[in-house]
């Protein structure tokens, strides 16, 4: 997607006489050499070894006790050190791709090793604790071989990780410190996305930490637990976007994702304190503190990051359109309240023209010298 307007865009200002048609050619061919550059060749080889991997459990569970024990042992370790081996050749060769399958290959062949040899020896834990040692190997593939793909598989693994406590122990059973394990599987996935250049795995590690806050306030629904959520977001937020934070050439170096979800996780603490809100009066303050963080979310990165742009839109627009039900709807009934709907549309359609032409003379200046 983003090569496809970074072309168009090309295209446009060498019309213009903006760029030279030869630089152009250059700096697309400069941004389609890079590891991160996304291809579907590799990503196909990455899903067929996959696959494979599946393949190899399944046959290998099939013929599990025709096979001698010992056969076992050293058809498992062949496997996973093959697959390491073949994955370093290939990088030798220069071979990206096939490289990445072998060692998502030699991961998941490290996986299927942990449970065999649990299963053969009647060795006692359970699936969590064996996939924290799947992915404590994972990450020693991926940090020795600086695997992106096997980044990926670590951030896959954190949430089968994560998934696996809550279906194993339940939403109110689950043992304090593995609650604080998943935050940590988080942090690693982001210091392997960058040790590796694995720029698209670090959404799995903030997805994950959403959703673990998330299940944390299930968990201890309160007014304090709704208040820390939307101050810890709002915190965040301000740290990775607010001209002059010492951490936001930090977060702009990371991209549009740490911007993006602290925005995301402050709406989310300023609704759940909505939700928890009691009378008419308290629901509508929550309701605009919503709206202030929406704008002030795309006052402060809605120029340089769309997601956060338009998910202000989004919870804006959205905001007005429940306060307008919950407190005029219910007086004037259904014609009414689709009237006052229709002239909220219609405000929020000119504040969203007027904060447009704001944010585009704003890029203009920043542009200009």
């Amino acid at each position: 997607m983003y090569r496809g307007r970074l072309e168009k865009d090309f295209k446009h200002w060498v019309g213009m006489g903006l760029l030279p048609e030869a630089s152009a050619r250059q700096m697309l061919a400069e941004y389609d050499g890079r590891e991160s550059t996304f291809r579907a060749g590799r990503v196909l080889l990455v899903l067929a070894a996959l696959l494979l991997s599946a393949s190899i459990l399944l046959l290998v569970a099939a013929n599990w006790e025709a096979l001698p024990r010992l056969a076992r042992l050293i058809g498992i370790v062949a496997l996973i050190w093959g697959f390491h081996f073949a994955g370093a050749f290939l990088l030798r060769r220069g071979n990206g791709g096939l490289a990445a399958a072998a060692l998502v290959l030699a991961a998941m062949s490290f996986g299927a090793g942990i449970a065999l040899v649990g299963q053969m020896y009647h060795l006692s834990g359970d699936a969590a604790d064996a996939l924290l040692l799947w992915i404590a190997g994972a990450c020693v593939t991926a940090l020795a071989f600086r695997s992106a793909a096997v980044t990926t598989v670590c951030g896959g693994l954190a949430w089968a990780y994560f998934l696996t406590v809550l279906s194993e122990n339940g939403l109110g059973e689950i043992v304090e410190w593995q609650t604080w394990i998943v935050p940590a599987l988080a942090i690693l996935v982001v210091i392997l996305v960058r040790l590796t250049d694995a720029g698209r795995a670090r959404h799995l590690a903030y997805l994950l930490v959403v959703a673990w806050l998330i299940w944390l306030y299930i968990e201890n629904s309160s007014l304090g637990f709704a208040g820390t959520l939307a101050v810890g977001g709002i915190v965040a937020f301000l740290a990775a976007a607010m001209p002059g934070s010492p951490l936001r050439p930090m977060a702009l170096e990371a991209g549009s994702a740490p911007a993006f979800y602290s925005f995301a996780l402050a709406l989310i603490g300023f609704s759940v304190l909505q939700f928890e809100a009691v009378g008419l009066f308290t629901e509508v303050a929550a309701g605009a503190a919503v709206l202030i963080v929406a704008l002030l979310g795309i006052a402060l990165a809605g120029a340089q990051n769309g997601a956060v742009r338009y998910l202000g839109y989004a919870a804006f627009a959205g905001e007005l359109l429940y306060l307008a039900f919950e407190t005029l709807g219910s007086m004037l009934g259904t014609s009414g309240f689709f009237l006052i709907s229709g002239l909220l549309v219609a405000v929020i359609a000119w504040l969203v023209i007027r904060i447009e032409g704001r944010l585009m003379r704003a890029g203009r200046e920043e542009v200009s010298p």
